[in-house]
This record gives C-alpha cells, sequence and structure tokens, in this order.
C-alpha cells in the first residue's frame, strides 16, 4: 500500500529528503507521492519517514 499526500500540504519540503525511494516530488500545489515507488518505507525503516516528520499531518494512507 502507498501513501498520499492531502491538500493540507503547506509544501514544506522535508519530507522529500526522508523517502529513501525518492517517491516525492513537487506536483502543483502540493506534493505528490508517486505510489508505484512508495513502499511506506519497508526494508528501510519501521514507519514512514514521511509521516514521521510532516508538521501538518498531510501524509495518509491512500484510499484504495
Amino acid at each position: 500500500m502507498a501513501l498520499q499526500i492531502i491538500d493540507d500540504c503547506i509544501t514544506c519540503d522535508v519530507c522529500v529528503p526522508e523517502c529513501p525511494n525518492e517517491a516525492i516530488a513537487a506536483g502543483g500545489d502540493i506534493f505528490v507521492i508517486d505510489a508505484a515507488k512508495c513502499t511506506e518505507c519497508e526494508g528501510h525503516y519501521d514507519t514512514p519517514q514521511c509521516k514521521e516528520v510532516c508538521p501538518v499531518d498531510a501524509i495518509v494512507a491512500r484510499a484504495a
């Protein structure tokens, strides 16, 4: 399952360098997560690092 960034994103850019898969990029008004690249940091960390550093909790589980 991949994560997504919702409209609460303030484009602060702190999540981008935290992603070990380089799945996060600028995408218009907010950042976006490439679902094909996102592994929720599995195999790298115990928890998704982007969620850990997001100051506004704008990163959530992608709806099925």
